[in-house]
């Protein structure tokens, strides 16, 4: 495996990309979201042609004639196969350059050949390339064989190389391939050994697509107004090339994720195949779960919800293999702003809601999982002691329908099992609920489900809380239990719900939560905890009853919680002058999507096609807040709907209208038809401050925020935090920024010398090991002599260990023999790291490191795994590390 930091970094190849076509004047194009904005046909967005579909099929015309990108993608159609190979991704980067009526094939088979042979860009030696055409496509053979030089024998000519991915742009195309030598690949009688072949050794870097025709939505195919080229290149398979990966996930795009799950599960990544494809899965389904949901999908049940909630499912399955039985994936996700945060900003600006969005979806999923598991388990136990080689339909649907498994998950569980599941039974039964619930639906009307006491009740029940917050003497007319029984009397120590005939109590509505209070007189004493509304409109107030007894007919006197009251009005009133700032600010097109509105904060969703600046978020705080200080009245009155409309009126998310309306007006600022409460006069509100602004779905933004003394004591904890950050800094507050950017420098300065010290210190540790290696005759390789270096090293962890082996394999690859070499260390009680790597020749004769390491780890209590020329392992028995790095020489005895 490559180690992170490789000569060359992933975002060295994305830079070079982008700057080659930038001096081939290409407008670099930023990288749209992974929802698609005007496009039904995809779920996400899977290609960097797919967000330019507009341009190549003539209905827009394009801001340049030449563009590039690089762009985030994700494709589902192969998830089972994530983790299991070394190149199969469900998010990935794809590097591309396009031509709408510009350049055509020889411009773009010549820049692609100048960007991977020139020593300025990537460099790769020419004789490791080959292509593959379209049969019929003689024009681009004449480039590649004329004008680029490529023996016939490195031009391929395949059936398949039509570029076609349904409606859109489409035609033939040509694929680059890198050679990645006999390593992967030398068996001349294998027919897949060769470019464009089912093999490791001949890798597809590039493809190239001749775009001359439009794929219509009937199926048919139409000249495009002009020729255009459609190039994708793999980040990730570039990366693992460039870093000499053995797979993809083995580059800085995936190992920092990797390490981040080694750590919170104990395991190593490459100690065994079943660990490495479980590392690999949850690798992979990390980095999309963070980049969609920051895009604004969300797990759900069904389109590209239903695919999140499919990997981050699966993802939490192959965690088990780890050992990891809890939520552990938002502990990772923001890594993956770590790695890609400085290019994709989203994916590090949105990691709190990132991780809170997949935790949330962990513990919904863990809360089934494990009886859904154990059942799983007893339906495998009775298939094979039946003697079947399948689960039954109804078992997959007893699964899916009881435990929220879905169909995909049970059918990997049923193959690691060696089992098969009926997905025709399991669709018909599943095609059988769904009818069941049309019946249903059909034959009982909506309301019943709310239960019968509930909708009898029609005793009479009027608000007055806009007028007052305290009603002296209110009869209770109707008292229920809690499970909506309706009873004559609730105990002390009981909670239930009661009607009052006239009540100060606001009912949740339109986003407003429901007022708190108590009730009291000569019945004893009751907590109000929260109102909603009955089928027929009353005031439902949740009580417990702390004194006394609670019946029909009492008089109370109910009293709402002022502060809390006026705490909610402030946030009402607030939300108000938020939605109106974000129509003045970003534009009218920004209508509100939902709400809540609380005593402690208040949650505004929003239709806005992306993030707010810096600049957008200050000036929409700044305009609440002036209409805040310059006093201005409410004014609440009622209006026919239709006038009210007609005043401009907008209706809020979630109210129902009748046909008179109630309508606030703050003049000069806002007119909205709105139920809830509200303060008299702006000024009320006293200070208003932005805490978040987040995606919440495709095209929808959520804005949290505080108003009155919850924002003055928001703003004095960030002060706080910014003097105590000032303390420890040692400077004045004012001070901080230059001192962060002096420390920054300074730390830049660190690490330098830390870099190169531990290099020089490795050297001097690979000189002394160097000086007791020993030169052997081996039996086992026909008396060929080997240099064997072996060594216990007193190092931290495992990266040290190997960046020791690498200055061990440098000064012993000079001495032109094959070589192994054996380290050890124990950097903590009860743990071993272990490292064997063969020379390539050695490797040539049948050695596997990867393998032979695993042999070591038994003396150590442990297992490992990994490549050819490189294994590793760990153990947590120090005692035998010793007797495990003398069993090294018995190979070549």
């Amino acid at each position: 495996m490559s180690r992170e930091g490789s000569s060359v970094r992933s975002s060295e190849i994305r830079a070079k990309f982008l700057e080659f076509f930038r001096e081939k004047d290409h407008l670099i194009l930023p990288s749209a979201p992974l929802i698609p904005q005007d496009d039904p046909s995809l779920l996400f967005i899977n290609s960097g042609v797919a967000t330019l579909k507009k341009y190549f099929d003539g209905r827009e015309a394009p801001p340049s004639r030449r563009l590039a990108s690089a762009q985030k993608s994700i494709r589902t159609n192969d998830i089972e196969q994530v983790g299991k190979t070394s190149r199969h991704h469900t998010f990935f980067e794809m590097l591309g350059n396009f031509s709408i009526g510009d350049y055509f094939k020889r411009e773009a088979i010549h820049w692609a050949w100048e960007f991977l042979t020139d020593p300025r860009w990537i460099g790769f030696p020419p004789e490791r390339l080959s292509v593959t055409i379209h049969p019929e496509d003689e024009e681009a053979y004449a480039i590649w064989h004329g004008e680029i030089g490529l023996p016939d024998e490195r031009i391929i000519r395949l059936e398949g190389n039509f570029w076609d991915i349904g409606e859109g742009p489409s035609g033939p195309n040509s694929e680059i391939f890198f050679d990645r030598g006999p390593a992967f690949g030398d068996d001349p009688n294998d027919p897949e050994l060769y470019p464009g072949g089912e093999n490791e050794r001949y890798i597809e870097i590039w493809n190239l697509v001749f775009s001359q025709f439009n794929h219509n939505p009937d199926g048919t195919y139409t000249p495009l107004p002009s020729k255009n080229i459609d190039t994708g290149m793999g980040l990730e398979r570039m990366a693992a090339i460039l870093q000499g990966g053995r797979t993809n996930f083995d580059t800085d795009l995936f190992l920092p994720i990797i390490r981040g799950t080694e750590d919170l599960s104990g395991r190593r990544y490459g100690s065994s195949p079943e660990a490495d494809v479980a590392f690999r899965v949850i690798a992979d389904h990390v980095r999309t779960l963070a980049f969609a949901i920051g895009d604004g999908a969300l797990p759900s049940n069904e389109g590209r919800g239903y695919v999140l909630r499919r990997l981050l499912r699966r993802a939490m399955r192959y965690g088990r293999n780890l050992g990891l039985d809890r939520p552990f994936l938002y502990e990772i996700t923001p890594i993956v702003g770590e790695i890609m945060g400085d290019v994709y900003p989203e994916v590090r600006e949105k990691a709190r809601f990132i991780q809170e969005v997949v935790r949330e979806e962990e513990e919904r999923f863990l809360s089934r999982l494990d009886a859904g598991i154990k059942l799983l388990e007893k339906y495998v136990a009775r298939a094979r002691a039946e003697g079947r080689n399948e689960l039954t339909g109804e078992e997959a649907f007893t699964l899916y329908d009881t435990y929220g498994f879905p169909f995909d998950l049970t059918l990997d569980y049923a193959q690691e099992a060696g089992l098969a599941v009926d997905r025709a039974g399991f669709e018909e039964r599943l095609e059988e609920q769904r009818e069941r619930a049309r019946r249903a639906r059909g034959e009982v009307d909506s309301m019943q489900v709310q239960g019968g006491d509930l909708l009898a009740l029609d005793v009479e029940s009027r608000f007055v809380g806009y007028e007052t917050l305290e009603v002296p003497r209110a009869r209770v007319e109707a008292v229920f239990d809690r499970e909506g029984r309706r009873v004559r009397v609730l105990e002390a120590g009981e909670e239930g719900e009661i009607v009052l005939h006239e009540t100060p109590f606001y009912a949740e509505s339109g986003g407003q939560i429901g007022d708190r209070g108590v009730l009291e007189g000569d019945f004893g004493f009751a907590i109000v905890t929260d109102v909603r509304k009955a089928p027929r409109g009353q005031h439902l107030h949740r009580v417990s009853v702390r004194l006394g007894r609670l019946r029909v007919g009492d008089v109370v006197r109910a009293k709402v919680d002022e502060g809390s009251r006026r705490d909610i009005m402030r946030h009402h009133t607030a939300t108000h002058l938020l939605h109106a700032a974000l129509r003045h600010i970003l534009g009218t097109h920004v209508v509100q999507a939902g709400s809540y509105v609380g005593d402690a904060y208040l949650r505004f969703d929003f239709t806005h096609p992306r993030p707010l600046t810096r600049e957008e978020r200050r000036a929409v705080e700044d305009w609440v807040n002036e209409q805040i200080w310059r006093a201005l009245p409410v004014n609440t009155f009622l209006k026919p709907l239709e006038e009210a409309r007609a005043m401009g009126a907008m209706a809020l998310f979630g109210e129902k209208y009748g046909e008179i309306v109630r309508v606030v007006e703050i003049p000069t600022a806002s007119l909205e038809l709105c139920g809830g409460t509200h303060v008299a006069n702006t000024q009320e509100i006293l200070l208003f401050k932005i805490v978040s602004e987040t995606g919440i779905g495709s095209g929808v933004r959520r804005i949290e925020a505080v108003a009155g003394p919850h924002a003055y004591r928001f703003t004095n904890e960030r002060l706080a935090l910014l003097e105590a950050v000032a303390d420890r800094l040692e400077v004045g507050v004012e001070e901080i920024l230059p001192r962060l950017e002096a420390l920054a420098e300074e730390r830049k300065t660190w690490e330098r010398e830390r870099e190169a010290l531990l290099g020089r210190w490795a050297r001097l540790v690979a000189a002394g090991l160097l000086e007791r290696a020993e030169t052997l005759v081996s039996p086992a390789l026909d008396g060929e002599r080997v240099e064997l270096v072996t060594g216990v090293v007193d190092v931290p962890d495992a990266d040290a260990l190997r960046i020791v082996l690498d200055a061990v394999k440098e000064g012993v690859s000079g001495r032109g023999r094959p070589y192994a070499i054996a380290l050890g260390a124990t950097p903590g009680p009860n743990r071993v790291n272990l490292l064997l790597s063969f020379s390539p020749e050695l490797v040539a004769r049948g050695f596997d490191a990867g393998k032979r390491v695993r042999e070591m780890a038994k003396f150590v209590g442990g297992g490992g795994g990994g490549r050819p020329d490189l294994g590793q392992a760990g153990g947590r028995d120090p005692s035998g590390l010793a007797e495990a790095l003398r069993s090294v020489r018995t190979w070549f005895a």
